[in-house]
C-alpha cells in the first residue's frame, strides 16, 4: 500500500510513525513533513495548501491512500477534490468538516440532534452590543469562541464578567484571531473531567480509539493561557467502559446518523472533546482530524491493523470492524510531554539548536514527535511554539512508569528557552 500523509507537526509524525510499521505499507510520502518524518517517509516539496498540486501527485503516483492531518485542507475541501477524481482519500468532506471550522454550525447541530452539550448563544459581527449586555446576564466562568478555525487556541475562559469584555472586545474588535473571530460563541462552563475519544468513521459505522486527556493550559496546575495542547496521556481512567458506551450510543452515533440526515455524510476521524459533568458526558468541541497532542499517545497503544482501518474507513467498509468495537484495541500506556518555545502561545524565538535527541534514539520505548522543527545548514532547530512531543509508551507498565520514563527523555533534550509542563498524566494518578 502506498500512502501519503498531508502535514508537518506532531499529529502527522505519529500518522507517519505508525503507518512505517505496519507491513502492508511498501511506500509512505508527506508533503510537506519535517526533519522527524523524514526518517519514516519520503518528503514532497508541496505546501499542504496547494490542493490541486497533492492531488496531482496521489493520482500521478498511484497512491492508494491518503490520509489529511491538518484541518485547513479539510476547511478548503481537499476531500471533495480527491473524490471528484476518483482517488481514495481520509477525511470529512468540507461540508462534514464544518463540524470544526464552524463553532455555530457545531452548536446548533448538537442542538438540533439533542447531543449532550452547553448551553451557547451565537453573536455576528454587528452585534456586538448585545454580546456585551449577554455576558453582564452571565453567571461566570463564561466561555467565548471564535466561531472560525484559530489553530486550537480559538478559546477563551474567562473567570470573571470584565475578562469575557475584554475577550470579546480581542476577537471581535481587535480580531485577534482574523476572521475566525468575526462571529462569536458564548457558552456555558461546563465543570468537571476532560477527556478526548477518536472514532474513526466512514460516514455510517465507526470505531473508538482509546480515550485520551489532553492539557490545554500553558503551565503546570492548568494556568495559563489556552494552547494547542502542552502534553496528553492514555488511556485516561476517567472514562470507564460505561461512559465509552454512553459517549458511543449518544454522541457518535447521533452525530453520523444527523450529518447524514443533513446530507453530511461524516467520514474520517472524529475527534469528540468531552466534559464528564455530573450528569453525563457533554461534548466541549468537535475536531474533524486526529487531535495534537493526544494522536502521539493513542496512535502507539493501538493494537490492530492501523492502515487497514484507514483504508476500509477511507472506503466505506467498515461495517465488519464496527460490529467489533466493544473489542480492546489497545495495550500498555502513553505519556506525552510536548517541550515548547518560550513564550508560546504568544510570540516566542525560532531558529534554536536543538541538542540531545541523539541520545534517545536506541531507548526502548521513547518516540520524539516533531512538531515545531527545520533543518538549517544541517542543525536542527526550532521552527514553531511547540516544538517536540516527547512520548514514552510503556506496554506492561504503570501510567506512573510511563510519566517517569517521559520526563528522563524530556531532561536529556535542550534548547534556549525550552518551556514544558511538569505534571502531565497527574491527573490520571489521582484517579
Amino acid at each position: 500500500m502506498r500512502i501519503l500523509i498531508i502535514g508537518s507537526g506532531g499529529r502527522e509524525h505519529a500518522l507517519v510513525w505508525k503507518l512505517a510499521q505496519n507491513p502492508r505499507v511498501s511506500k509512505l510520502y508527506c508533503a510537506p513533513g519535517n526533519p522527524g518524518i523524514a526518517l519514516h517517509a519520503e518528503l514532497l516539496p508541496l505546501r499542504a495548501d496547494d490542493l490541486a498540486g497533492i492531488a496531482d501527485f496521489a493520482s500521478g503516483e498511484a497512491i492508494d491512500l491518503t490520509v489529511v492531518g491538518p484541518e485547513q485542507p479539510l476547511a478548503d475541501g481537499i476531500v471533495n477534490l480527491f473524490q471528484e477524481r476518483g482517488l481514495t482519500i481520509f477525511g470529512p468532506t468540507r461540508e462534514a468538516s464544518a463540524l470544526e471550522w464552524s463553532k455555530v454550525f457545531a452548536k446548533e447541530f448538537m442542538k438540533r440532534h439533542n447531543i449532550p452539550t452547553g448551553g451557547f448563544e451565537k453573536f455576528a459581527a454587528g452585534e456586538t452590543q448585545d454580546a456585551r449586555e449577554y455576558i453582564e446576564a452571565c453567571t461566570p466562568p463564561i466561555v467565548l469562541k471564535a466561531d472560525g478555525l484559530a489553530a486550537g487556541k480559538g478559546v477563551l475562559v474567562c473567570v470573571e464578567r470584565r475578562e469575557a469584555q475584554a475577550g470579546l472586545k480581542q476577537l471581535m474588535e481587535a480580531k485577534a484571531f482574523g476572521e475566525a473571530g468575526t462571529t462569536v460563541v458564548i457558552e456555558e462552563y461546563l465543570t468537571g473531567v476532560e477527556a478526548s475519544v477518536f472514532a474513526v468513521c466512514d460516514g455510517r459505522y465507526f470505531v473508538t480509539l482509546c480515550p485520551a486527556q489532553d492539557h490545554k493550559r500553558a503551565y503546570d496546575g492548568d494556568q495559563g493561557k489556552n494552547t494547542g495542547g502542552m502534553g496528553a496521556y492514555a488511556p485516561t481512567p476517567f472514562v470507564t467502559p460505561e461512559i465509552m458506551d454512553v459517549v458511543r450510543h449518544k454522541i457518535v452515533q447521533p452525530t453520523l446518523r444527523g450529518m447524514a440526515s443533513e446530507g453530511r455524510p461524516y467520514g474520517g476521524c472524529l475527534y469528540v472533546g468531552l466534559m464528564l459533568t455530573q450528569d453525563g458526558p457533554k461534548v466541549v468541541e468537535f475536531n474533524a482530524r486526529f487531535g495534537d497532542p493526544e494522536a502521539q499517545v493513542v496512535l502507539p497503544l493501538y493494537d490492530g491493523d492501523f492502515a487497514g482501518l484507514l483504508y476500509d474507513a477511507a472506503r466505506g467498509n467498515l461495517a465488519d470492524a464496527a460490529g467489533q468495537f466493544n473489542r480492546r484495541r489497545h495495550v500498555g500506556n502513553a505519556v506525552c510531554v510536548v517541550v515548547a518555545s518560550k513564550g508560546y502561545p504568544d510570540s516566542y524565538r525560532k531558529g534554536l539548536e536543538i541538542t540531545g535527541l541523539q541520545s534517545l534514539e536506541d531507548e526502548e520505548g521513547i518516540t520524539v514527535f516533531h512538531a515545531g522543527t527545520s533543518l538549517k545548514e544541517g542543525t536542527l532547530v526550532s521552527s514553531g511554539g511547540r516544538v517536540l512531543g516527547v512520548t514514552a509508551m510503556v506496554r506492561e507498565g504503570s501510567l506512573g512508569d510511563a510519566i517517569g520514563r517521559a520526563y528522563e527523555a524530556v531532561a536529556a533534550i535542550s534548547f534556549d528557552g525550552m518551556h514544558y509542563r511538569r505534571d502531565i498524566g497527574r491527573k490520571g494518578l489521582m484517579e
